[in-house]
């Protein structure tokens, strides 16, 4: 990629903690999962190949997969096993996922996502005065817990393009559950700050010691149960997990919640079928000298990450958005100053990022939901990117503010929507994972149990082993109003089978003269996905970042009618100037998990969020 080597590869400190109050009454939408301490990252410089995680035991399960000749594909099931295992708040097999792949010559999309059980209704999130819940009250028990599907869709994914035996992608997970591992710095600071998973007994007794105490970092956590589980799966394939002694589990523990029961059953386990998509592509031209095309590629719905990444970076191009460079919380020849440290986009670039982003999320809350039961506006997907309609989005921006009273959603066919738009909602986490292999496959996945921790359900099958898997509480990311205030139904609402809308945004980039594979990224983080991995993106392609500079740069992003800046790391004459334009900003954590690779012309350079505890890992 153009430029990667402009900074030097520095470490950009950071610093989550502000010792300056907020002077503001708003507060921004809580994140997924709570921030942990930070860790700099040097970025990691390979040849070959690489593979990149959430956290280090994860990363180098899908090392010894690739070290023993083992694809992209190979090493991603290897990693997802051990994050099941060793990150459980954030991803496993109770939950669902999206991968794109590359096979050195065409690109797929995977789609995992969970499954709405058939016994669901659009009432599902009403409360009995017709209200949606409040969303822990949603969360908490078996309602929120769609069918699993990343473990269906990683077989399905290797069927293809496996080269290791299917069993030997699970032993990392298997030995690690069954003689230990150190419970990490954040696992132990979020179990710490965790209410409602000790009312679930089998998690209480994993989790917590004997006087309910969590575990803290360091403590050896073996968990024999899941290592039984994964065993079976590495020697059955997905139907040990859909159906059998643990789908029995999985669906009695759903089912039988005391106070929040789902409906999830034995016949929706066995039902879920992982489903091949065509990827979302679009060609991003940047044009700063050298002068180069792009192609963008993610998923597509009911994913609205692509969509919504593809809408904020296509609209800025018909802004001046590109003659903006990075701006500095101290003047570079200030005593103390660092380049790496204090670099952070200014306000007049953020104004048309933020009014930007407000104009996707509302065609995103307008239009996306899963394609089987919901049509594209203009039968077609690829509408919402068009060029032309781009540009008519960016006309609605003043270029120096001020701020957009409202962003209305567009209409990119000749007909009038027939769905309300859906109502601003909290969103959850996930997990990451980017590879790159010898043989020139390469991947973006992002995994979910959607909340930290999930529905705060443990499956166990009650034969005498201790530990488990949780399951996920996927289903709040469907709307809980299933029609607006004018009575048409909302497009991401409640049905049976239906797959809930998501952010997350596996992006592969490529030269679109060339076809050559550019980059891997993507993130956990909510809603917030989409612009973590926006904020990763323009920092590669137009800054000259490498991976690890652009991902260390300051977090921000709108939601709602708020722009919320990451605490700490923006000076007051940014936040102050974007307030002048009519911006209500606020301050908060935001705690991506971002992991991208990238082309170097000596092979392969990764980043890994310092706000997390990933690395990357290649020869």
């Amino acid at each position: 990629m153009r430029g990667f080597s402009r900074w030097p590869c520095a470490l950009i400190v950071l610093a989550l903690a502000s010792t300056v109050p907020l002077a503001w009454a708003q507060t921004a939408p809580t994140q997924p999962e709570a921030a942990s301490a930070t860790q700099a990252k040097p970025g990691w410089a390979t040849r070959q190949f690489a593979v990149a995680a959430a956290n280090p035991l994860a990363t180098q399960a899908g090392y010894e997969m690739l070290r023993a000749g083992g694809s992209a594909v190979d090493a991603a099931i290897a990693v997802q096993m051990v994050l099941a295992l060793v990150e459980p708040q954030s991803s496993g097999i109770g939950g669902g996922a999206f991968l794109l792949h590359f096979d050195g010559q065409s690109t797929q999309a995977f789609d995992g996502r969970e499954t709405a059980p058939a016994a669901a209704t659009p009432d599902l999130f009403l409360q009995a005065n017709g209200q949606p819940m409040a969303m822990r009250q949603a969360i908490v028990g078996g309602r929120s817990v769609g069918a699993p599907g990343v473990v269906p869709m990683l077989a399905l994914a290797h069927r293809q393009h496996g080269k290791l035996p299917w069993a030997q992608l699970f032993a990392p997970a298997i030995a690690l559950a069954s003689e230990g591992f150190a419970v990490s710095p954040r696992m132990a600071t979020l179990l710490a700050t965790e209410s409602a998973l000790q009312t679930d007994p089998v998690a209480a007794r994993y989790f917590y010691d004997a006087s309910g105490q969590p575990w803290p970092a360091g403590h050896v956590l073996r968990n024999p149960e899941l290592a039984a589980v994964l065993q079976r799966i590495a020697s059955e394939g997905p139907s040990a997990l859909t159906r059998g002694e643990v789908a029995q589990a999985i669906a009695a523990k759903v089912q039988s919640h005391p106070s929040n029961p789902g409906t999830l059953t034995l016949a929706d386990l066995a039902a879920y079928q992982p489903v091949e998509r065509a990827p979302l592509c679009m060609v991003y031209r940047v044009v700063q000298a050298p002068a180069r095309n792009y192609r963008l590629c993610g998923m597509p719905p009911p994913s609205s990450g692509m969509l919504a990444v593809g809408q904020i970076l296509g609209t800025l191009a018909h802004t001046r958005a590109a003659d903006i460079p990075l701006a500095f919380a101290r003047p570079p020849s200030a005593e103390g100053a660092s380049p790496q440290r204090d670099a952070q986009p200014g306000a007049d670039w953020l104004h048309l990022y933020t009014e930007a982003a407000r104009l996707a999320f509302a065609d995103r809350a307008q239009y996306v939901a899963d394609p089987q039961f919901t049509a594209a506006p203009a039968l077609d997907w690829a509408s919402l990117l068009e060029p032309r309609y781009l540009a008519q989005r960016a006309a609605l921006i003043a270029p120096d503010g001020p701020r957009m009273p409202s962003a209305p959603p567009g209409l990119p066919g000749a007909q009038q929507s027939s769905y309300a738009p859906m109502a601003a909602q909290t969103e959850h986490g996930t997990s990451h994972i980017s590879v790159v292999d010898g043989f020139g496959n390469a991947l973006a996945m992002t995994t979910t149990i959607e909340d930290g921790w999930g529905a705060r359900l443990m499956v166990n099958r009650g034969l005498g082993l201790e530990g488990g898997f949780l399951l996920n509480n996927q289903l709040t990311d469907f709307s809980f109003a299933p029609a607006g205030a004018d009575g048409k139904p909302v497009a991401n609402r409640v049905q049976p089978g239906k797959r809930p809308r998501s952010s997350m945004s596996p992006t592969l980039v490529f030269d679109a003269d060339t076809g050559q594979l550019l980059a891997s990224a993507g993130s956990p983080g909510g809603a917030f996905i989409i612009h973590f991995t926006a904020k990763t993106l323009y920092g590669m392609l137009h800054w000259g970042l490498n991976a690890q500079q652009a991902i260390d740069l300051p977090n921000f992003g709108a939601m709602d009618d708020l722009l919320i800046l990451e605490k700490g790391r923006f000076s007051a004459d940014t936040a102050n100037a974007l307030r002048a334009r009519g911006h209500t900003v606020v301050e908060a954590p935001l705690p991506s998990g971002l992991q991208a690779i990238a082309r170097t012309p000596e092979g392969w350079f990764g980043g890994a969020d310092p706000r997390r505890e990933g690395v990357v890992l290649g020869d």
